[in-house]
């Protein structure tokens, strides 16, 4: 048992670290184009994703409602977002990028995609495959704990 247990305590830091030097680096590629990284969340999901409510962007990020209006209505201000009467609930709204926004995304979001790939360029195709089932079945069994 005991064995066992170092062996998950070294396979927890190890991927703790790996996890945050990749995290560091993908936030200083965020932090070049001049943008937050909460910024960067919701232009990426309206940009990869397409219009979506203010609740459902608070709810995936969790960004509590009071915040995520602030955010949005900053990126309003600054010409990357617009609010659109939601078709389906008269009382919301959905947030779309605007064209300055899809702009801008259109220019950074290639780099972006580059320097996440060159994070993940020391391992084969075949072992990032195996990585996200390992992960996957990880990530699942820990939520199955928590009920």
């Amino acid at each position: 048992m005991e064995d066992q247990n170092n062996l998950d305590l070294r396979l927890l830091r190890i991927w703790m670290k790996a996890t945050k030097a990749v995290a560091d680096n993908i936030q200083k590629d965020i932090q070049s184009h001049n943008l937050s990284n909460e910024n960067f969340m919701i232009l990426e999901l309206l940009y990869s994703k397409g219009p979506h409510p203010v609740q459902k962007i608070s709810e995936k990020f969790s960004i509590p409602s009071g915040s995520i209006t602030y955010v949005v209505d900053k990126l309003e201000k600054k010409g990357l977002v617009e609010r659109q009467p939601n078709p389906n609930d008269r009382r919301a709204s959905n947030v779309v990028l605007s064209e300055k926004g899809r702009a801008l995304f259109d220019e950074i979001f290639p780099k972006h995609a580059a320097a996440v790939s060159e994070n993940l360029s020391f391992v084969t195709n075949e072992e990032k495959e195996q990585l996200i089932a390992l992960l996957k079945k990880i990530g699942l069994g820990a939520e199955s704990l928590q009920q």
